[in-house]
């Protein structure tokens, strides 16, 4: 595996192990948060698919964007194109004022996020 793409696999990881944290808290509930560190943690991990194939990618946030890139290499997930989507709001949208993440939102963003970093890891020949 090349230096750049274990770079990228360990910032994912970070967003992930903070994601669960933060959606576990009980007192002090971090919603958007945890909608953030989700959207990150999958854009995180279709970069490092895209480097580890040498493949070229703009400093972008969008993660259908993102996709189409990673889909000549793994056609497969185009599956996950709508939970990417969905996802995607949550880079900008849940930061700022004038949308709050509920506990639902929180719910859906970690479980689109657990099947993409499972796939991720997959194709990277990770453990999951």
């Amino acid at each position: 595996m090349r230096a750049d793409t274990s770079e990228w696999i360990e910032k994912a990881e970070e967003d992930w192990h903070v994601l669960l944290v933060l959606y576990r808290a009980r007192k002090h509930p971090t919603h958007n948060a945890v909608c953030f560190h989700a959207q990150q943690c999958a854009e995180k991990y279709l970069k490092a698919r895209l480097i580890e194939s040498n493949v070229f990618f703009p400093k972008i946030h969008d993660l259908i964007a993102l996709l189409i890139l990673v889909l000549p290499l793994e056609p497969n997930w185009t599956l996950y194109q709508p939970d990417l989507d969905a996802l995607n709001k949550y880079a900008v949208e849940c930061r700022y004022p004038g949308f709050s993440a509920t506990r639902e939102h929180a719910k859906h963003a970690l479980s689109i996020c657990r099947r993409i970093r499972e796939v991720a890891r997959h194709s990277l020949d990770l453990p999951v």
